[in-house]
C-alpha cells in the first residue's frame, strides 16, 4: 500500500489577500463534487482562531486541563487541541483519510503542488514565477508562466484540469 492508497493529493491555492482564493474555492468545490470527487479542505491562518466559547462544556474540559477535546454531534465532529507550532500539510493529511483530493488555501511556502490565483490590481505580478510547483494559474491578465491559465469564472475547466492532472 502507497502513500496515494492512504492519504489524498494536496492541491494548494495561493496569492495575496483579497486576490479571490476562498471565492475561487467556494465555486470549485461544487464542481469537483460533480466530476464523482470526495474533496476537502483546509485553510491557513496566519493569526490565533479560536472556535471554543467561554463558559460552554468544551471550554470548561480544556480550562481544567484536557490536552485535546473532541467535541462530536449526530452531524460533525471537531477536534480542538493547542499545538506548539504551525502544522504542515503533511502534518494535516492524516485527517483526510478516503477522500480524494484536499484543496488548501494559503501554504505558499509548501512545496506541493500550486494554483496561484493572481489579480492585478492587488498586486503587479505572481508570486509564483519561477516555482516549480505551479501547476496553474488563475487569472484574467494575460501572464504566460508555462503553466495552464484559467479566467476566475472557468471553474468547471479548472476542476477538470486538477481531476487529469492528479490522474483522479
Amino acid at each position: 500500500m502507497t502513500d496515494r492508497d492512504l492519504f489524498p493529493p494536496i492541491v494548494t491555492f495561493v496569492g495575496k489577500s483579497n486576490s479571490g482564493k476562498t471565492t475561487l474555492i467556494e465555486k470549485l468545490l461544487p464542481e469537483l463534487l460533480g466530476l464523482g470527487l470526495d474533496v476537502g479542505t483546509i485553510k491557513h491562518d496566519v493569526h490565533d482562531f479560536d472556535i471554543d466559547i467561554p463558559g460552554k462544556d468544551t471550554w470548561r474540559h480544556r480550562r481544567a486541563g484536557a490536552k485535546r477535546t473532541v467535541l462530536s454531534s449526530p452531524t460533525k465532529v471537531a477536534l480542538i487541541q493547542d499545538v506548539d507550532h504551525d502544522h504542515s500539510l503533511d502534518e494535516l493529511i492524516v485527517y483526510f483519510r478516503g477522500l480524494d483530493l484536499v484543496v488548501a488555501e494559503g501554504y505558499l511556502s509548501e512545496s506541493k503542488p500550486k494554483v496561484e490565483v493572481f489579480r492585478e490590481e492587488v498586486y503587479p505580478t505572481p508570486l509564483c514565477q519561477g516555482d516549480p510547483n505551479l501547476i496553474a494559474l488563475v487569472s484574467s491578465a494575460p501572464f504566460d508562466l508555462n503553466v495552464p491559465r484559467f479566467l476566475p469564472d472557468d471553474t468547471a475547466g479548472l476542476a477538470l484540469f486538477l481531476k487529469r492532472h492528479f490522474q483522479l
